[in-house]
């Protein structure tokens, strides 16, 4: 329980992080990207600024462990594949959606405490997109979290010295 409890943590940073720097903020998110309108707004890329070199930072420890602070095994290496146009146009999608309108899904998640129904409908036609782009792409569980299937057992163990051989 209380490993669980410790991964509350960064949750609440982030959430803390995102109200301090008005990134739950609409208005100030499409101030920031509004670059040709006038009124240009640029103090979030000093936010971004910072979160990428505390990503990087993080990144770089977080790689020399071999299990994550709860004890479960980290992820994988990073991905071999490379970019594929299904990475382009989801991020396509989701700059776009973002662009719209104003709100990121981690700052609308923070926003979800103020009941507004804008920000419910938001978060409604995410999980929505979420559902439709898993049955549009038949995305899965990853390999390694799936069960073994019958074609994939394990093989026996090998025979100790002195065990008698149960098929034989």
């Amino acid at each position: 329980m209380k490993r669980e409890a410790l991964l509350f943590v960064p949750g609440l940073l982030f959430g803390i992080g995102l109200a301090i720097s008005g990134m739950s903020n609409p208005a100030k998110v499409i101030g920031f990207l509004d670059v040709g309108g006038g009124a240009w707004d640029p103090s979030l890329a000093f936010v971004m600024v910072g979160a990428i070199g505390v990503f990087t930072v993080m990144n770089l420890l977080v790689h020399r462990r071999e299990r994550a602070l709860n004890g479960a095994p980290l992820p994988g290496s990073k991905s071999s594949t490379g970019v594929s146009p299904r990475l382009l146009f989801g991020a396509a999608v989701f700059g776009v959606g973002w662009g719209l309108s104003g709100v990121c899904p981690g700052p609308a998640v923070a926003d979800l405490s103020t009941l507004q129904p804008e920000v419910l409908a938001y978060l409604g036609a995410m999980v929505v997109g979420m559902v439709v782009a898993q049955r549009l792409f038949a995305l899965d569980v990853p390999q390694e979290a799936a069960p073994p299937g019958p074609e994939e057992a394990a093989p026996p163990l090998p025979q100790e010295a002195g065990e008698p051989d149960p098929q034989g």
